[in-house]
């Protein structure tokens, strides 16, 4: 199969998924009646796909029900040292979880009593021993505080802060949209405590809006940093999991995370972009019709523009989610330190919109501009009749079209592609401030040349200062302003 073929398969197939199954088939011969290869392959994926089934998103319990089956469900009043248990809050592939009551300190504690499946063995009992080490390091108002880990007899259970509240997984169901403040507060206090995490070199790898909590006061705490993993281990055998080892939620699972690939902070900086992106738009930025595809689609597609689902967005955070769902991991932040740097210029009363004119007026602005200086110097080579001068003119021109077409481009993006605005500035921003100042230097030639005009000489040559003065300082400025980064 060529390049061209393997695209359309991955096109016909992702679109499939949307139909109903039984119409799955029919539908796909249509679209590739032109070509039986494709139509074959995309047939032949679908029926793996359906043979798949669930299996990646079903929770563990479900779908292997023996795997909880030796381990004894702890009644109210059960008491596990100084703990006494009030009653189950939930449980999950790691264990299960209970309320209890501290009688040591008189407060209520949340006590994660693993599986025995995770603690029969020397080596697992270290490597969640580790574990437990690492986020009790954490000590963020924002981060759920680990207390203890116990061991009691053969059992090993971890003592964590209780907290009163809800999900954000609670408050996207609700159906209710969050206002640009509200989007903005949210974004910067998960970013902080997840910084403060990364900062001391520890990933959560299983960051989803069930793991972030909002108490009934309002304010938000990471929980379960039951697959953290330190990021530096001072030893062999320190790392939690080892590459390879799937682990974590696969729709927040960063591509390389799904791959099987090692993980890095950045894996928790793209499950910040998708978990934030949700909040927002109430909509998962890969969500397909099936679990499956959802995986594919974080592989493999772009996340639907989120300023067109949610115009109301702030610049800074549409420019932090899309940047943090990058598939390649070095084109995201490096770490949550660098997310909470970019949000605090995050503007929470101002849609992006109304901001954007302004940048697009002033990117119309420049190009009127170069044309205005191309025009200079044809004059200024009619005035005087050199070599010198025709080279001049011809070097402001070659600028002023090649800036005009890169900036064009910007605005053009600006308008039908936004979401790939950001790196398109970037690719442009080096050869605009190249352009900018190769003209601006052309400029203050052509004034040396004008010895019998000095009033006209010194203003064009006031003109190339400004010039540069405004690519090198203004523009950075404004364009920060008016879409919170600065290229």
């Amino acid at each position: 199969m060529t390049t061209e073929q393997h695209l359309r398969v991955r096109e016909i197939f992702e679109a499939a998924l949307d139909h109903d199954a039984s119409q799955r088939a029919p539908w796909v011969a249509r679209q590739a009646a032109d070509d039986p290869a494709v139509r074959d392959e995309v047939i032949s994926l679908l029926d793996h796909h359906g043979r798949a089934g669930n299996f990646l998103t079903e929770p563990i319990v479900e779908r292997v029900p023996d795997l909880l089956a030796d381990e004894a469900v702890l009644a109210p009043g059960t008491a596990l040292g100084a703990y006494t248990i009030v009653k189950e809050l939930g449980r999950g592939g790691m264990g299960r979880v209970y309320l209890a009551s501290d009688a040591r300190l008189g407060r209520q504690v949340a006590i994660k009593v693993l599986a025995p499946h995770l603690t029969r063995d020397g080596l697992q009992r270290e490597r969640l021993r580790r574990e437990a080490r690492a986020a009790a390091a954490l000590t963020h108002p924002g981060i759920c505080a680990v207390y203890a880990l116990e061991e009691n007899g053969d059992e090993l259970f971890i003592v964590t802060e209780f907290i009163d509240g809800a999900t954000l997984r609670h408050e996207i169901a609700s159906g209710r949209r969050p206002s640009a403040t509200e989007i903005v507060r949210t974004a910067r206090e998960i970013a902080a405590a997840l910084a403060d995490a990364h900062s001391r070199g520890v990933i959560h790898r299983d960051l989803k809006p069930e793991n972030i909590m909002r108490t009934r006061d309002g304010r938000l705490k990471i929980l379960d940093f039951g697959l953290a993993r330190l990021e530096a281990a001072p030893a062999a055998g320190a790392f939690v999991t080892e590459p390879g080892l799937l682990v974590g939620t696969p729709a927040y699972m960063a591509p390389e995370q799904l791959n099987g690939g090692p993980v890095d902070v950045r894996a928790d900086v793209f499950a910040f972009g998708a978990l934030l992106y949700e909040y927002i738009s109430g909509q998962h930025p890969f969500a397909a019709a099936t679990p499956l595809a959802t995986i594919a689609r974080v592989l493999e597609s772009e996340a639907r523009p989120l300023d067109v689902q949610c115009p109301h967005v702030p610049g800074a955070v549409l420019e932090c989610v899309e940047r943090c769902l990058q598939k390649a991991a070095d084109q995201r932040f490096r770490s949550a330190v660098d997310i909470a740097v970019a949000l605090e210029r995050a503007d929470e009363t101002n849609a992006p919109q109304a901001r954007s004119m302004w940048w697009r007026i002033h990117q119309l602005v420049i190009i009127g501009f170069y044309i205005g200086v191309a025009s200079l110097g044809w004059q200024i080579k009619e005035w005087v009749k050199t070599p010198t001068t025709v080279s001049l003119f011809i070097a402001l021109g070659v600028g002023a079209a090649i800036g005009g077409v890169l900036r064009g481009h910007l605005v053009f993006t600006e308008q039908i592609n936004r979401r790939n605005l950001g790196g398109e500035r970037r690719r442009a921003a080096p050869a605009l401030i190249v352009v900018d100042v190769l003209m601006a230097m052309a400029l203050v030639a052509d004034a040396t040349m004008l010895t019998e005009w000095p009033l006209t000489a010194m203003l064009t040559m006031a003109l190339g200062v400004a010039m540069v003065l405004a690519a090198v300082v203004l523009e950075p400025a404004t364009t920060r302003a008016a879409l919170g980064t600065s290229r």
